[in-house]
């Protein structure tokens, strides 16, 4: 059974986080996409269109975690960066606190998960008028996100997957495994997934029967608010799906472990970055040729950009020159950290009313927090 204090320790992992990097902080890159549709989901559309962008360019979907921001999330990643330098669109969807006080993407939500409607149906009528709007390349359509982005990552994928050619999950989890919050906190621990119903949830979602999109994974080991388990779970999702079994490239990059499965005619399926030692964000490298965005909290400095070689994996910018470095291993696994290891310190919850610890006020106050209870 869960223990209360392993409950609150996650909830308490949502709460803002505070240092010198500020999530909310605007970029100074993006613009407003307006009247986009009839926007059930009720989201907010922001965009960065290099200038003098020709027609036919690629667009990146950018979906940032809980407590952050689109513009945050731009500054701290460095999409519009390689967007300026390498000629491509970006599009940010934003979570507003009337749909979730935390700012996080219900995707654990049935309503707003399900192809046609909620947020889901927001975020794919933006993607349509932007390439409407600015003349992009239908067939080079690509999503990305963090956490609950991650996690809506997958839902886009699932519910659209006709609308994109590829997308990077970053400490996300799989398509349709849960549908209330206690569900949703289970899958977090990396509890109660049926390894066996995970590509049926994907085919459920619509009548899409192939080609699916690429698929990339991004995770760390020491992850303590989603385990790796649910990267495994994404994995398992996604290549029975593209009809891959085993991985055909094994090795490290940039020191983390690093697996690909491909399809017979060699184009990439299904892939896997498991970032050794990183807790819960995105993995950043400065100093290197490939540095781009701001260190900060969930935007971890890890020696590997991710966003960098995500964009490199769909031909956005160029590929590394250097090959990376062959794995003595034949299968190399994430290690197992302490469980006290965390990519950073969360606020105490508010004190308790009256100084007594009342479990089902506590409990709620925290799931408010969390942005997983309204009112």
């Amino acid at each position: 059974m869960r223990s209360l204090s392993d409950t609150l320790t996650r909830l308490r992992s949502f709460t803002p986080a505070t240092g010198p990097f500020d999530p909310a902080g605007s970029s100074g890159t993006l613009s407003a996409l307006d009247e986009f549709g009839s926007n059930p989901g009720q989201l907010r559309a922001w965009m960065h269109v290099p200038a003098d962008l020709p027609p036919n360019r690629p667009l990146v979907l950018v979906l940032h975690g809980c407590t952050q921001t689109a513009a945050g999330y731009d500054r701290g990643s460095g999409w519009s960066q390689l967007a300026d330098r390498h000629g491509f669109a970006l599009l940010y969807a934003e979570q507003q606190r009337a749909n979730n006080p935390n700012l996080c993407f219900n995707w654990f939500a049935p309503a707003d998960i399900r192809r046609g409607g909620g947020e889901a149906e927001s975020i794919r009528q933006m993607v349509e008028t932007a390439v409407a709007r600015h003349a992009i390349d239908p067939a080079r359509i690509y999503v990305t996100g963090l956490s609950a982005g991650g996690a809506m990552t997958s839902v886009m994928l699932a519910a659209c997957p006709d609308l994109f050619a590829g997308g990077a999950i970053i400490a996300g989890l799989p398509y349709g495994v849960a549908g209330t919050v206690p569900e949703a906190f289970d899958r977090m621990r990396g509890q109660g997934y049926d390894r066996t119903a995970l590509a049926g949830l994907v085919r459920a979602a619509s009548d899409h029967r192939g080609p699916w999109p690429t698929v990339s994974v991004w995770h760390g080991t020491a992850d303590r608010t989603v385990e790796a388990v649910s990267a495994a779970m994404i994995l398992h999702q996604w290549t029975e799906l593209h009809g891959v079994v085993t991985p055909d490239r094994i090795d490290r990059v940039d020191g983390h472990a690093h697996r690909a499965w491909h399809h017979p005619d060699g184009t990439l399926a299904v892939e896997e970055y498991a970032i050794a030692g990183m807790g819960h964000g995105v993995p950043l490298a400065t100093g290197t040729a490939e540095a781009c965005g701001v260190p900060g909290p969930y935007m971890l400095d890890m020696g590997i950009s991710s966003t960098w070689r995500i964009a490199a994996g769909w031909g956005l910018v160029p590929a590394e020159a250097a090959a990376p470095e062959a794995s003595a291993d034949p299968a190399p696994k994430p290690a197992v950290p302490p469980q006290t290891a965390r990519s950073d310190e969360a606020p105490e919850l508010a004190p308790i009313e009256g100084g007594r610890l009342d479990p089902l006020r506590v409990i709620n106050h925290a799931l408010r927090a969390a942005g997983l209870l309204k009112g």
